[in-house]
């Protein structure tokens, strides 16, 4: 299992007339997770683009536990779950500054080759970097 962790504040823009993060903004949130945790390891999406493979995301799931505020700094933990084959499967856990669990989905992505526009297998250079995690 892989997991990293990243912080983001709530923007005004991103909240509704409650006042709370507006909840179409979570799966925001969990993309900013995804591509950090990717970078945190030595690779982007744009570099798994520019070389041929996309990830389309095919499923969410996202339990509300608590609202978010407007300047809330607030924490992602995005994790790798198993390794990944076909598709790639993320959980996420949002905690906001008192350490209480607001948020927390699920996201599974796969791998699809951009010129062919068929599914194929996860990138030896993801696996590889991910195989540490997974021993």
């Amino acid at each position: 299992m892989y997991a990293h962790t990243t912080q983001i504040r709530v923007r005004y823009g991103e909240t509704d007339r409650m006042g709370y993060l507006y909840y179409g903004n979570y799966a925001q949130y969990y993309e900013v997770g995804r591509v950090e945790a990717m970078r945190n390891i030595g690779l982007s999406y744009k570099g798994l683009e520019d070389s041929g493979i996309l990830m389309p995301v095919v499923e969410l799931q996202s339990t509300f536990v608590k609202p978010a505020h407007y300047d809330d700094l607030l924490t992602v933990t995005t994790t790798i779950t198993e390794m990944p084959k076909v598709k790639m499967y993320f959980e996420y856990e949002i905690v906001n500054e008192a350490g209480d669990t607001i948020n927390y989905g699920k996201t599974t992505l796969f791998f699809l080759d951009a010129v062919r526009r068929k599914p194929c297998r996860a990138p030896a250079e993801l696996t590889e970097k991910l195989a540490p995690f997974f021993i």
